[in-house]
């Protein structure tokens, strides 16, 4: 496809995607993204088609449709547009790796992200080069490989400088806080989350606002670090969405940071509330996710005395952490069953 100008239908389907996509109704948001492509591409520019499949295929990984997604990410990959030029090609290969995340098809993520990492290093593309990063170290996080991931850590921190824009930055900082949580390193973990919240600006961007405070939320509650600081961020988000809205799995997250908190509160029951009117939707989160919502179950079905339904419970999250490739989170759930334990008739 050449260049030229496309016609005023074109700016009409993008400028209605983005209103779709400000308004969180992300399926209507590829819907007119898609209509954009076309347009464009039976106009001849391949720029405008380009990047408005990009757009559907970032809309369909928002509305959890991850296979969709990683097909378009992938035939964008692929297209001459990407062959000429490395920025497309490394997007659409980051987008690739974020969306078969979603599948839970972690190695292939890490291929793609992978081969995102280094296709741009000049600092024209520093945002590029450091969204590759990150979908790198969430790869290997999520399947287990915290030492490759802490590597990666490592070398993205080299990339923080006073130059950065304060959100490319604030978003370095929180993956790199992310893995440290992970690593144990809570101390470490705390640090970046807390070098991330003075980065970031709710009044620039209320929703990467809402997004930061609820992970925050999360990693700290996994590292059962339940102080007025976490429950800060717990509040601080739920605020945020309440303004600037936001997807299915923004609210359940939402929900599950504070069935988590009531469970390290001590009140397991309160959790269970929370748990049982949001694990029925566990289909529609990354099975990743959807493991833990079922962990977090046993636990508080266990403090409550539900031992045949907590041991269900772990069977229900090592399988959907096998789904996800997360084998070590799998043997994780497994181990805190008895030996040859398997669920019997209460």
């Amino acid at each position: 496809m050449g260049e030229k100008k496309v016609a005023p239908s074109y700016a009409a389907a993008e400028l209605q995607a983005r209103g779709h996509r400000a308004s969180h109704d992300f399926t209507k948001a590829a819907d007119g993204a898609r209509s954009a492509a076309d347009i464009a591409r039976d106009e001849g520019d391949s720029t405008g088609w380009w990047n408005m499949t990009f757009l559907q295929a970032e809309n369909l990984l928002d509305a959890g449709d991850f296979a969709e997604a990683t097909a378009l990410a992938k035939s964008l990959s692929e297209a001459s547009l990407a062959a000429a030029s490395p920025q497309y090609r490394a997007q659409a290969l980051i987008l690739m790796a974020n969306s078969l995340r979603g599948e839970g098809l972690l190695e292939m993520a890490i291929e793609a992200a992978a081969s995102a990492v280094g296709l741009v290093d000049d600092d024209a593309d520093m945002e590029i080069d450091v969204h590759a990063r990150q979908a790198l170290i969430a790869a290997f996080a999520e399947s287990g490989k915290l030492e490759e991931a802490w590597e990666e850590c490592l070398s993205l921190s080299e990339r923080i400088s006073d130059e950065m824009d304060d959100q490319l930055a604030g978003k370095a900082y929180w993956v790199i806080g992310n893995v440290a949580f992970l690593c144990d390193k809570v101390d470490e973990g705390l640090h970046y989350h807390e070098l991330a919240a003075e980065t970031f600006s709710p009044s620039r961007n209320l929703d990467v606002w809402a997004k930061f405070n609820k992970a925050s939320a999360a990693m700290r509650l996994a590292a059962e670090v339940a102080d007025a600081a976490t429950l800060r961020c717990i509040e601080r988000a739920e605020l945020a969405t309440d303004v600037v809205g936001g997807s299915e799995e923004d609210i359940l997250l939402l929900r599950l940071n504070r069935a988590h908190w009531n469970y390290l509160a001590g009140d397991a029951g309160a959790a269970l509330e929370l748990l049982d009117e949001i694990k029925g939707r566990a289909d529609q989160l990354p099975p990743q996710i959807a493991g833990e919502i079922f962990l977090l179950m046993a636990r508080a079905q266990a403090d409550t005395g539900s031992n045949q339904s907590a041991k269900e419970s772990l069977l229900e999250a090592a399988d959907r952490f096998d789904k996800a490739g997360a084998h070590q989170r799998a043997l994780q759930a497994r181990e805190m069953l008895a030996p040859g334990t398997q669920p019997e008739p209460e």
